[in-house]
């Protein structure tokens, strides 16, 4: 079998029925439409979602809060897990992502307090938490918010 030798199953397939043509051809005058009516008219029809004149689905269902479209994703990085990198090395985005502690599309990096440092590194992401500078500092290494 190859791609130019497949067709349709045998059935499967019917030609178009040609619309107004005639009374002849079964489907003339109102073209298989009715007499009158929204679905008669040339150009009718509804905007998607439309109910039917019922309460839409949208305005019928409860509103609560709202959503910041300005909010920033960070990455949350537990600090003991830094501890993959060699002493005296750079971490930064590129580096996590490499090493797989972080995953999707965030809007940055956030290093967390949880767990211990025990190598000197120059880490290079866009925030820190309190307790996370103070350990990163206590162990030789910097903090440089990016």
């Amino acid at each position: 079998m190859n791609l130019h030798s497949l067709k349709p199953a045998e059935g499967s397939t019917h030609r178009k029925i040609r619309l107004g043509r005639g009374r002849a051809s079964g489907k003339g005058k109102t073209s298989a439409r009715g007499q009158k009516g929204q679905m008669s008219r040339s150009g009718s029809g509804h905007r998607p979602l439309f109910e039917g004149g019922q309460m839409p689905m949208a305005r019928r269902i409860p509103k609560r809060g709202f959503t910041n479209f300005t909010r920033k994703v960070l990455a949350p990085v537990n600090l003991g897990a830094l501890d993959a990198f060699d002493e005296g090395s750079e971490v930064t985005a590129e580096t996590l992502r490499a090493l797989g502690l972080v995953k999707g599309n965030n809007d940055g990096i956030k290093i967390l307090g949880t767990g211990e440092i025990s190598k000197k590194l120059s880490i290079k992401v866009t925030a820190f938490s309190e307790t996370a500078k103070k350990k990163i500092e206590a162990a030789g290494g910097t903090c440089e918010v990016v």
